[in-house]
């Protein structure tokens, strides 16, 4: 499905069968100019969509702020001149998308200049903790907040999780299999608790290991593991599980790549963004 159809599969969403209060009220062949306003800062993410849907309806866009700028309370995102049933119509599909990816590009700048700040190397990554049929949106929305989008679906990648090794039971075996089964092009990631395992399985030939739930002071018990073993610079080192806005530094001032936290686009609130008609067109 393109990003095109999936717009429009939101307005048809929120559009039901009509806008009975517009075609109540508005004459069919109304034109009016719009503008769209944020309500408060933050990082815009979201505009490259609410152009095309606007495109495809034939609404034209007069002015438009860009996915990644900084956004003020009063800053317009964006003017537009069209039919007035069309733009009532599309709305609050328009603002609901604005809001929720700079919602999430906002907060992943925040963590990313955090984490940055203490670690200029560390990459804040997200996870697949999305919502179904919005995957797409709120990764897009990672990256233009400066963040990694990680994987996009399971077949991205090999990650070995707990419920694998519950079936397979044994780390270093699990990396070798998949090692062997995977080809070259895919990269094989797996998911420890604790510093032998990071070490098994680094030795097994992982590319990268994630330090899963583990404290400051475990995460760096595993990377010292794996420096004694002389396998620290061999693979990148992920954390995640347990982290949050509070204790991010303490787990960047450590050795580690990557720290993918779920709460970018599970927690991040919702920017307020506001549709005003300015001007009724003859």
């Amino acid at each position: 499905m393109t990003t095109v159809e999936e717009l429009l599969r939101f307005v048809r969403e929120d559009l039901g069968r009509g806008d009975v209060t517009s075609e109540v009220l508005i004459p069919e062949g109304a034109v009016v100019r719009a503008i769209v306003i944020a309500k408060e800062s933050g990082v815009l993410a979201g505009i490259e969509e609410c152009r095309e849907l606007l495109r495809y309806l034939g609404i034209e866009i007069k002015n438009s702020m860009r996915d990644g700028e900084e956004l003020r309370e009063g800053s317009v995102v964006l003017e537009l001149v069209g039919n007035a049933r069309k733009i009532l119509g599309i709305e609050r599909t328009l603002l609901n998308l604005l809001g929720h990816m700079s919602g999430i590009a906002t907060l992943t700048r925040s963590l990313v200049e955090e984490a940055k700040a203490v670690n200029p190397k560390v990459r804040i990554a997200a996870t697949r903790k999305t919502l179904p049929g919005l995957r797409f949106f709120e990764k897009k929305a990672v990256s233009i907040g400066g963040g990694d989008p990680h994987r996009f679906d399971l077949s991205d990648m090999v990650l070995i999780k707990d419920n694998h090794l519950k079936i397979i039971d044994d780390v270093a075996k699990a990396v070798r299999e998949a090692r062997r089964k995977a080809g070259f092009a895919k990269k094989v990631e797996i998911e420890v608790t604790n510093a032998k395992d990071a070490v098994e399985a680094a030795r097994a030939g992982a590319d990268i290991v994630m330090l899963d739930n583990m404290t400051p002071d475990q995460v760096g018990e595993a990377l010292r593991a794996l420096s004694r073993a002389g396998l620290r610079e061999r693979l990148l080192v992920e954390v995640s599980g347990r982290i949050s806005k509070e204790n991010l530094a303490e787990y960047a001032r450590l050795d580690v790549d990557v720290i993918s936290l779920g709460m970018l686009t599970h927690s991040a609130r919702s920017l307020d963004f506001g549709l005003e008609i300015v001007e009724v067109l003859p």
